[in-house]
């Protein structure tokens, strides 16, 4: 018997509810009025995982850089076809991406809903891989890796995280390499799968359109119970330090593109729901388009409008916050980020800057509840990271320029902070 609980939100009206299905699985499930209903069934196994131990073994495992991205790639095919063509038949729009810390199949669909879910249910839980598929994938996945090889955004952004970090797999391309693909067998991707595919390791999100009985029907049928494993990520000692400060390289670009990274120590786990909204709050008042901050460099024609923004990039074992964009002079836009660092230590934020920043992140929170995507992919990463949804945007709601601040005593430092640019050709 299902175990359902309703979470609503005081401020919003909005609700959804849990469900701890007999399986395993945890289910989340958004009714919505809307004309499309998505659906999204991930793991929590990514990019970084290639050492873990499972709770019912002794020893470590450690696998080829890559095997989460080919795994994604391999669940498409059965023996009975590709998902893709099941998927035309029905009308749905389905995809699936793998992150550093996340692998998730997803669809969207303004009909036949029930019986695309009965799709995704059964081809995530149905691998099926020969020596000869996984060696065919070899040469597709291959070519994809070479194209990001060439990609400048792709290459600024792990240059920087080469630069950030010493050991953690992090700063690995999330699709391994040429060399260590061609390490992965059917035997290794059925050990992946068993571990991290286990459905107590595992969440499905819907919103939408739907009825939750009907749903929940679809998953006593479809869902396949499986003993509960706990895995462990295994890392190497991460030192504060970055592994070096700067990196350059030139590709074909127009203008000279950069990422500024700022490292933060890792001790405690992730950062909680109240933890994430001041920081988020943090960057944007100082670094947002209504700061003076962007204006400056804006008007000093340093950045492109189009192109600059600040992101905090976090997950297990890792965390920091990057600057990214376009500049003719990106050591300049660095060495002005900095000194507004500087300024805002020394003068703190201003209640009008404050207020901005809040009311921005309150706002986009709001709206993107209108959007039935934006609401099952928030829902699922943030469960996967120990967040609630709901918490997070009270979280904003609640926050205090005081408590905005403190995050400046672990963020934003300029001694564990490195530059990775690409810059033209010619």
């Amino acid at each position: 018997m299902s175990e359902i609980e309703k979470i609503k939100s005081a401020r919003t009206d909005d609700l959804y509810y849990t469900v701890n299905h007999p399986s395993g699985l945890k289910i989340y499930l958004y009714p919505k009025k809307s004309s499309s209903t998505f659906a999204i069934f991930g793991t929590k196994y990514g990019s970084i995982d290639n050492c873990f131990r499972r709770s019912d073994e002794t020893e470590p495992q450690t696998v080829p850089n890559g095997i989460a991205h080919y795994l994604e790639h391999k669940l498409f095919e059965s023996a009975d076809g590709d998902a893709f063509v099941r998927y035309a038949k029905t009308g749905a729009c389905a995809n699936a991406y793998t992150s550093f810390d996340m692998t998730c199949y997803l669809f969207s669909c303004t009909s036949h809903f029930y019986d695309s879910l009965e799709i995704l249910l059964d081809f995530v839980q149905s691998p099926y891989f020969t020596d000869k598929t996984v060696k065919k994938e070899q040469g597709i996945i291959g070519q994809e890796i070479r194209m990001y090889d060439d990609d400048p955004q792709w290459r600024v952004m792990f240059d920087l995280l080469g630069n950030l970090y010493h050991t953690h797999p992090v700063k690995i391309d999330i699709a391994g390499t040429t060399e260590s693909i061609a390490k992965i067998t059917p035997e290794l991707l059925y050990k992946c799968y068993n571990t991290f595919y286990n459905l107590n390791n595992m969440a499905l999100c819907i919103a939408g359109n739907f009825d939750t009985d009907r749903v929940l029907s679809i998953c006593d049928k479809m869902l396949k119970p499986s003993k509960p494993v706990s895995v462990e990520r295994i890392f190497a000692p991460e030192p504060e330090s970055v592994a070096r400060t700067r990196s350059e390289e030139k590709l074909p670009v127009s203008l000279p593109i950069f990422e500024l990274g700022f490292k933060e120590p890792v001790s405690g786990g992730r950062a909680s729901s109240k933890e994430l909204a001041e920081t988020d709050i943090l960057l944007k008042a100082l670094a947002s388009p209504a700061s003076p901050l962007y204006r400056s460099l804006l008007d000093d024609g340093i950045i492109n409008e189009a192109s600059f923004g600040q992101q905090y990039f976090e997950g297990p074992g890792f965390a920091s916050v990057i600057f990214s964009g376009e500049s003719r002079d990106p050591d300049a836009v660095a060495e002005r980020i900095n000194q507004e660092i500087v300024k805002l230590r020394r003068d703190g934020i201003s209640r009008k800057a404050f207020d901005c920043a809040k009311n921005m992140i309150y706002g986009s929170s709001i709206a993107a509840l209108n959007s039935v995507s934006n609401i099952a992919n928030s829902i699922i990463s943030f469960a996967f990271a120990g967040r609630e949804l709901f918490s997070y945007i009270d979280a904003v709601a609640e926050a205090d320029a005081d408590s905005v601040m403190a995050r400046l005593k672990t963020q934003l430092r300029p001694e564990t902070s490195a530059i990775s640019i690409v810059r033209p050709e010619s």
